[in-house]
């Protein structure tokens, strides 16, 4: 959706009746399961649109239109997320947009993010929002209305970002994460919670044990108790974050949490390797999806793909960058 929309537009397009929104099931886990199988793949695309990734023609046109202003970059992102999308959504089951590099450019950056979401969702993608919201209860509550349940208008109710999937920062407690996981247990969303991340310094918390215990085995624990209320067959709504660049924690946590799909950063640009993500997996062949971001979307400024495509072509190289990356998975897998 352009700049050009009335924001009273976007935001209206959400709005539903009580009676019409309660009859609508999604049914998360199962759904995105039911993708990853369809689509072979199970890995989603990071759309996490610096500017600098954002190929020169695509910035002047929208600089040209809406200046060079947070409006103009709101623009530019959203022209070259819909390009990467138009290029692989046949081939992935999910994308995982970063809400932080969408409110660097403030309220424009949100609505970027929006539209980004709203263009998934009509391609056919689930949307797995990265967030990492998670505050005292009545805070958590209105993160996680804002995006992944509903607010109530007078009779309306509105979906504001209406993401599938969002991730949730637990370091506050359970009051914290409550919120989120009585959304999921309605059946119409799914959360990730940080367990073990994929950063470098991760360990300076992630790690301490407490009884004997690193951290991340306690949250795990506590994963596996909260997805019990938002279970969907096999596996829950609850899910958790853990980083390929631990696989050895990876194995332990998949033993731990043997309900929760695992949404696993860090693969490609981080160091993750496609050999070390068996152990995320359950003996189904399920119970992980991998995330790439820079890998995919600025797979044309990289080798082995700048060779072969440039700025005009930075869709195609993305396209190419999801084969690859579904070839090597698969093949380690």
């Amino acid at each position: 959706m352009s700049f050009k929309a009335e924001t009273s537009n976007v935001i209206l397009s959400g709005a539903k009746d009580h009676k019409d929104h309660q009859t609508e099931e999604k049914n998360l886990i199962k759904k995105l399961i039911e993708k990853i199988e369809e689509t072979k793949a199970p890995v989603c695309v990071g759309l996490d649109p610096n500017l600098s990734f954002v190929p020169e023609h695509i910035k002047k046109e929208a600089f040209e239109e809406f200046g060079e202003s947070p409006e103009g970059a709101g623009e530019a992102i959203y022209r070259f997320n819909k390009g990467i999308v138009d290029a692989v959504y046949d081939l992935i089951p999910a994308v995982k947009p970063q809400i932080a590099m969408y409110e660097q450019f403030g309220i424009p950056g949100l609505k970027a993010f929006k539209d980004t979401v709203d263009y998934c969702h009509e391609k056919g993608l689930l949307v797995i929002g990265d967030i990492k919201r998670g505050d005292i209860g009545n805070t958590s509550m209105s993160y996680a209305k804002a995006h992944i349940g509903e607010i109530e208008i007078g009779s309306k109710l509105f979906r504001p970002f209406n993401e599938d999937f969002c991730t949730v920062n637990p370091y506050l407690g359970s009051d914290g994460v409550q919120p989120f996981i009585d959304v999921c247990g309605k059946g119409d969303a799914g959360i990730f919670v940080l367990v073990k991340t994929s950063n470098k310094s991760s360990g300076e918390f992630q790690d301490r044990t407490s009884d004997g215990r690193p951290l991340y085995e306690i949250v795990a624990g506590h994963v596996e108790k909260w997805g019990a209320s938002s279970m969907e067959g096999d596996y829950s709504n609850v899910g958790a974050v853990v980083g390929a660049t631990y696989p050895e924690m990876g194995r332990t946590l998949r033993r731990i949490m043997p309900h929760a799909y695992i949404l696993v950063p860090g693969y490609g640009a981080q160091g993750g390797k496609a050999e070390d993500l068996k152990g995320f997996f359950n003996d189904d062949g399920l119970g992980a999806i991998v995330n790439s971001s820079r890998g995919i979307i600025a797979a044309y400024t990289k080798e082995p793909y700048n060779d072969r495509f440039d700025g005009l072509s930075y869709a195609d190289a993305a396209r190419e960058a999801v084969k690859d990356m579904l070839e090597d998975i698969n093949g380690s897998l």
